[in-house]
């Protein structure tokens, strides 16, 4: 019979052939998708278009009718020397410092506290007085026009030493974000980077090698990535955080990619092969475990499509382009560059650690001690390692998850928190307060101003509003109107409920033909939320039956299905408990620099799921494929077990540690929820390299022995796929053939001279002359 390749092995093999088209042709992907996607511009996500649910509705009206309300500042003014807020002194500093703010041309609308129409600006207790204005211009140029205005106010602080004044509002918030998380992202780009390349300096020995892969990660695969975003932006817009999750995942999937593929064929040529048949084994099966690796990770991240919320569909598309990418360039560049170098890849050999690192077909000593420990007793080493896994997921399900507030999600001793809680604290819902915007077919008419009166009455009156509740009007729109409701201390929540379901319906909503949405932090959460418990058991139930398939299909065995689906629950699972107990019940929140929060970031979960759903299948489908190809050769299963482990372990462990070190990098960031993605990332990939792929598995596989590869008679219909590398006289060798046996039944052989209509183009016998046993089937 033809001898015949799976996709991964054509690839590979016509990009070391044909090197300079391939390097040539990638290169000017590369350029394309960046000159194209720069020149096409990304288009971002709107207010409206990150805010599901009513609050959504709410915002989506304003940018409709193309208003923009002006950028809003608070002073909180007390007095150092314990004074009242109507003492003269504290009055006159007051009003020399709205002076000279209205003198610097940037403001307009200033509402001095003890102007009589500006209602609830003196503390209930008497020692704080709340100034407001705006900024003048657009809403997003208001960062720019802050410097005169903060030079007005700390001249003003100058002269009057009797006051302490404090500000926040929309600019300086934006500036405290704008500057800190850029230089948090900054930081953490320049910290990740050089860690990988130390890591790979460490796994190789070698500059060439350890280079290789981060050199293409960040040229190739983040570069066409972000370059193919801009252009998938006009049909789903992105944001800011989009961007910072694919330099998270493409820097994650793009080296570890290389380097599976790196250290295969490093391997191979360790055992004398020539470099050609060392780059066909590598692409045969390192290159095929990257593309089942790749399209997993991808169904993984499109479980983001469908939870409805835009903000999850930018970084499921942003995500998917750049694992694209990386597996791409994996399978075609990578090859062609790796044919070029020849042996010069291991070209600036560091010394000793050219000679330690040398690639080990065995796994070394240490992982043969722990593996021979595991699959002597593995009944034993699966309830060890199950039972901690289980016993670390069970806080999860106390988890509690919002949307933190400002005070939570960033440092507490940072000065735009303690502002924030000073002010929540004299003048409770000031800061945030829920807004009522009011779409009214005359906002002049006498029917709707008794509506609005009776809707300021009826929300005093419930308890739901303080009395310091503002209406604006926009010029040129006489159906439009926005009403600012802060809220009195207590439940928000069950106020917001109020809101929308007595109040507005009984009052505003009796005008016919007005339409009064609310938004704002409180509800925008809470719709937010709704959302996501509706839409998230069926983006968990698609990722894991298209995984499942995926699996079934790649290794043709039900319980290699079910046991990878299992491992990878168990995984995230254990990731949620510690995240739970660090960020919710603060233990150990002191290691990674915060104080717990009590809650768990709302969007969190899923993606975490996602993303370690698709992470933690590159290792599974690498450590089965060689235990797979093992098998395929003729090892009994517990061999085949002990080999595919050992001879990963170096691999899996150097793409772990990168892993671990990158996402680690992201936990010490300033906000919250990078603190939380961070940790929950690291934490589980370390669980999963570890306790999973070292013990678990091997364990569970052992259990299991030739059932491993069970597939039920009305499933011999899938196709049979190699997991070899396509040479009879490849390591390991069995004594001599052997036919798996399941429930004391025996399977007939498979010979590699039988088509099996393998329609996927993954592959079949490469080899045209080996034996590679079939499944049993029941």
């Amino acid at each position: 019979m033809a001898r015949r390749r799976n996709l991964a092995a054509s690839m590979g093999g016509w990009s070391a052939r044909n090197r300079k088209t391939a390097v040539l042709a990638w290169l000017l992907f590369v350029v394309l998708s960046v000159v194209i996607g720069s020149m096409a511009g990304s288009k971002e996500l709107s207010e409206g278009d990150m805010t599901p649910g009513e609050a959504g509705r709410a915002e989506k009206i304003i940018e409709k009718a193309e208003v923009e309300d002006p950028a809003s500042e608070m002073l909180l003014v007390t007095s150092t020397a314990g004074k009242r807020a109507d003492d003269p002194a504290v009055k006159a500093a007051v009003a020399d410092i709205l002076g000279r703010l209205q003198a610097s041309g940037k403001v307009e609308n200033i509402r001095s506290p003890y102007d009589p129409k500006v209602e609830g600006a003196i503390s209930e207790d008497g020692t704080a007085a709340l100034a407001q204005f705006d900024i003048i211009g657009k809403p997003d140029d208001a960062v720019d026009q802050l410097d005169p205005i903060m030079d007005a106010i700390a001249a003003g602080k100058a002269a009057h030493p009797e006051v302490k004044v404090a500000q926040l509002g929309d600019a300086t918030s934006e500036k405290w974000f704008s500057d800190t998380i850029g230089k948090d992202f900054k930081t953490a780009e320049w910290t990740a980077v050089p860690l990988a390349l130390g890591i790979l300096l460490i796994a190789f020995g070698a500059i060439v090698a350890a280079l290789l892969p981060v050199v293409l990660a960040l040229t190739a695969f983040i570069a066409a990535g972000i370059g193919l975003l801009a252009l998938a932006t006009r049909i789903i817009p992105t944001s800011e955080v989009t961007m910072s999750v694919m330099l998270l995942i493409g820097l994650a999937v793009g080296v570890d990619y290389c380097l599976f593929y790196i250290r295969r064929e490093r391997e191979e040529r360790a055992k004398g092969r020539d470099p050609e048949r060392a780059l066909e084994i590598a692409a045969a099966t390192s290159g095929r475990s990257v593309l089942i690796s790749g399209i997993t990770v991808m169904v993984a991240m499109a479980g983001m499509l469908l939870t409805g919320l835009d903000q999850f569909q930018s970084m499921a598309l942003g995500t998917i382009l750049v694992v694209f990418t990386a597996m791409l360039g994996s399978v075609t560049v990578l090859p062609a560059l790796l044919s070029m170098l020849g042996d010069k890849v291991d070209a600036g050999k560091i010394p000793g650690l050219g000679r330690m690192r040398r690639p080990s077909p065995d796994g070394g000593k240490f992982w043969g001690a722990i593996l021979g420990t595991v699959l002597k007793r593995p009944l034993a080493w699966t309830l060890v390692a199950g039972g901690l896994l289980i016993a670390l997921t069970i806080p999860a399900f106390d988890m509690k998850k919002s949307l933190l507030p400002l005070d939570k999600e960033l440092p507490k001793n940072e000065p735009i928190v303690q502002t924030y809680k000073e002010i929540n604290a004299k003048f409770p819902g000031g800061p945030s307060p829920q807004v009522v915007v009011v779409k009214a077919p005359d906002i002049n008419a006498a029917d709707f101003k008794a509506a609005v009166q009776a809707f300021r009455d009826a929300a005093i009156a419930k308890g739901i509003a303080t009395d310091q509740i503002e209406e604006r009007t926009y010029p040129g729109h006489t159906d439009l109107m926005s009403i600012s409701v802060p809220f009195t201390p207590g439940d928000d929540v069950k106020k917001l409920k109020q809101l929308r379901s007595d109040v507005i319906p009984g009052t505003l909503e009796k005008v016919k033909g007005v339409d009064a949405p609310v938004t704002g932090d409180v509800a925008g959460t809470e719709d937010f939320n709704a959302q996501l418990d509706k839409t998230t058991p069926i983006a968990f139930g698609f990722v894991l039956l298209f995984a499942f398939l995926l699996m079934l299909v790649s290794f043709r065995s039900l319980n290699i299905a079910i046991t990878a689906i299992v491992l990878n629950l168990l995984s995230v699972g254990a990731a949620y408990g510690v995240l739970t107990l660090v960020f919710q019940h603060g233990y150990g929140d002191f290691l990674v620099g915060t104080d717990a929060p009590g809650a768990i970031t709302s969007w969190l979960p899923l993606f975490l799921f996602v993303v370690l759903f698709g992470l933690s299948m590159d290792y599974h489908v690498f450590v089965v494929s060689r235990i797979r190809e093992a098998y395929d050769k003729g090892m009994s299963t517990n061999d085949a077990v002990a080999h595919g482990v050992r001879s990963t372990a170096g691999v899996v462990t150097s793409a772990a540690v990168i892993m671990v070190a990158v996402f680690a990098v992201f936990g010490t960031l300033s906000m919250q929820q990078m603190k939380q993605m961070g940790v929950g990332l690291a934490v589980a990939v370390l669980l999963d390299a570890t306790i999973i792929r070292a013990i678990l598995l091997p364990a569970v596989m052992g259990l299991l022995g030739d059932r491993n590869w069970y597939l039920p008679k009305w499933l011999g219909w899938l196709p049979q796929m190699d997991h070899g590398s396509g040479d009879d006289d490849d390591e390991p060798k069995a004594a001599a053939p052997r036919e798996p046996v399941l429930a004391g039944r025996h399977a007939a052989p498979y010979h590699a001279g039988h088509d099996t209509g393998d329609d996927i183009g993954w592959g079949t016998d490469v080899s045209g002359s080996g034996r590679l046993p079939k499944p049993p089937v029941g």
